[in-house]
């Protein structure tokens, strides 16, 4: 399940549409299971449990731990999990800290 503001889903398609616009994709998920069922390809996987500290990083610092820049708080992004659940409290997370 995916999540996006202000769409609070998206569809996979919808997604594939997104990533051709350059829309950063976070996999909330845990890394064994990104392990175990696999990842969407061009996702970052940033376990929820890291992702408040992530957002918060130094740019460098981001780039170093995730190999991938990090979003400005006017990026778009969108969080994906296994069931949608971890996504939307991604997506609260991310507000809370003024990602728009």
């Amino acid at each position: 399940r995916l999540c996006a503001a202000p769409e609070p889903s998206v569809s996979y398609q919808q997604l594939k549409d997104l990533k051709k616009a350059n829309v950063l994709h976070i996999d909330v998920r845990e890394r064994w299971e990104v392990d175990r069922y696999g990842r969407i390809p061009a996702s970052i996987n940033i376990p929820l449990g890291e992702l408040v500290e992530a957002l918060q990083m130094d740019p460098a610092e981001f780039k170093e731990q995730y190999d991938q820049k990090m979003p400005s708080k006017s990026d778009p992004v969108v969080f994906s999990c296994l069931a949608g659940t971890r996504s939307k409290q991604a997506l609260g997370f991310a507000t809370s800290l003024g990602f728009s």
